[in-house]
């Protein structure tokens, strides 16, 4: 049986690894591979569909297969995490940039996602969330101004539950989650930093406060190269 195929993949793997084929730039091209390992051309295939498979590399029609970032954030799915609480644990520097704060009256869509009336007033707040030097989720959130009466620029940049706990001093109790995978909008691609990804990993929350009112609904919008959503399960008996 042909192992080439596996001492190649593991050799591609190392080289990712030590940063000699780095994040965002291509591998070798198949016939560069086929001279370098001296093989066929089926065998490097398979070592590159193995990488893929895998989530080592990204083959683009015409140009070849470049490498994926494999340095991912765990994004717990379940309990409630603020960025600000997530870009503590990650120990990364991190900033969040406020693009729109308004008060509005929510379509027919929103006030059924926030369970409202077309004529109560609601927050928008969309926010775009940078890790180092990159623009990785697309935050797009909505209170209900009866819930949340007053907001700032500076509250959203900081932390909009710590704002709501210590100085509203509601308590927030638990949200419902909601994660697929989406085409990206223009929004996404104005905002974001998606290199060439054409897909978003969309969470949307619908957060509740202890009393069990509804009061914020978010689209949570990331880069598919960033984030690993992990959680912890246990089997009842």
């Amino acid at each position: 049986m042909n192992k080439k195929y596996m001492m190649i993949y593991r050799d591609v793997i190392g080289k990712i690894e030590k940063g000699e084929y780095e994040a965002n730039t291509f591998l070798p091209s198949e016939n560069e591979l086929v001279l370098q390992y001296d093989t066929s051309r089926e065998t490097v295939r398979k070592a590159l569909n193995l990488l893929s498979q895998n989530g080592y590399i990204q083959k683009i029609r015409g140009k070849g297969s470049i490498v994926l970032e494999i340095k991912r954030f765990n994004f717990p799915i379940s309990g409630l995490v603020s960025f600000k609480e997530l870009s503590k644990q990650l120990g990364r520097s991190s900033k969040t940039v406020v693009e729109k704060l308004k008060i509005i009256k929510p379509d027919l869509f929103l006030a059924t996602q926030l369970e409202t009336d077309e004529e109560d007033e609601v927050w928008e707040v969309v926010r775009v969330r940078h890790i180092g030097d990159e623009r990785i989720i697309l935050d797009k959130d909505y209170f209900k101004k009866k819930c949340v009466p007053d907001l700032t620029i500076k509250i959203c940049e900081e932390s909009i539950y710590e704002y709501i706990e210590k100085k509203l001093c509601l308590e927030i109790g638990y949200a419902k989650k909601v994660i697929s995978v989406q085409e990206a909008t223009e929004e996404d691609k104005q905002y974001l930093d998606l290199h060439h990804y054409n897909m978003v990993v969309v969470v949307q929350n619908y957060v509740y406060l202890n009393d069990t009112t509804l009061f914020q609904y978010t689209e949570s919008r990331h880069t598919p190269d960033k984030f690993k959503f992990v959680d912890f399960a246990r089997r009842n008996y």
